[in-house]
This record gives structure tokens, sequence and C-alpha cells, in this order.
């Protein structure tokens, strides 16, 4: 199985970073051979559409599941119709993001935690708004 998780950097030990579309990295673990992969996110600095953009790539990654922080409706709603299991709401290291993946302590969602546009900047998806 194959795991995507957004990262801060290129290592187990870097912090899960909280935006998916926008995050500089994914780590890539393989629960088959214990390993991890980094791969630059190329569309961290789009104009728009970076989550959209980050599930096709994560798709693209042969992912069976995605551990990340904060997921948007279209985002999810592509890896949702690829069949990738999200995972959200998650802090601290990308090992220890493994580590509880395995326990089974992290919490499988089956909708968006935050509202569109929420990773692009200030005023942009924020809940609750009217």
């Amino acid at each position: 199985m194959i795991v995507a998780i957004t990262s801060s950097g290129k290592t187990p030990e870097s912090s899960v970073d909280p935006r998916f579309g926008r995050c500089p990295y994914y780590l890539l673990y393989d629960t088959d051979k214990d390993t991890f992969e980094a791969i630059n996110n190329s569309g961290q600095s789009a104009y728009g559409g970076a989550g959209v953009q980050a599930a096709q790539a994560v798709s693209d990654m042969n992912a069976d599941v995605l551990i990340t922080t904060n997921i948007g409706p279209n985002a999810f709603r592509v890896l949702d119709s690829a069949g990738i299991k999200v995972y959200s709401g998650v802090s601290g290291t990308v090992k220890e993001a493994i580590d509880n993946f395995k326990k089974g302590t992290l919490g499988l969602i089956s909708s968006p935690n935050v509202g569109h546009k929420y990773g692009a900047g200030p005023g942009h998806g924020k809940r609750g708004r009217r």
C-alpha cells in the first residue's frame, strides 16, 4: 500500500504540512517495503486549483491513502473519485503520522474539513463566513 503524507520537508522527521494543495512535499510511504520517497509538489505555487492539481498528482502516484491536516471540497472530491482514503487533522512529524496510521488511531474522513480556497491565503475559505 502507498500512503502519501503532506510534508514540510524531505524526511520522515519533517513536520506534517497542514496544507494539502500547497505543501512543499509529499512523502510516499510504501507499507510493504517500509520505505519513504520525497516528491516535490509542483503545484505548490499555483495561482488557482492547487488542491485539484495535488489530488490528481497523488492519484498519479498510485497512492491508496492520503494523510494530511486540511482538505478542501474540490480536492476531496477528486481523491474520493479515485478511491483514495483520506485521514485528516494530523499534526506532528511524518513518522509519527505513519506510526499512528499503523496503530489505527487516525481519523478517516468522509467529507472535506475546510472550505473552498482554504490554503490560498488570508480571507479565503474561512469556516463560518456569512
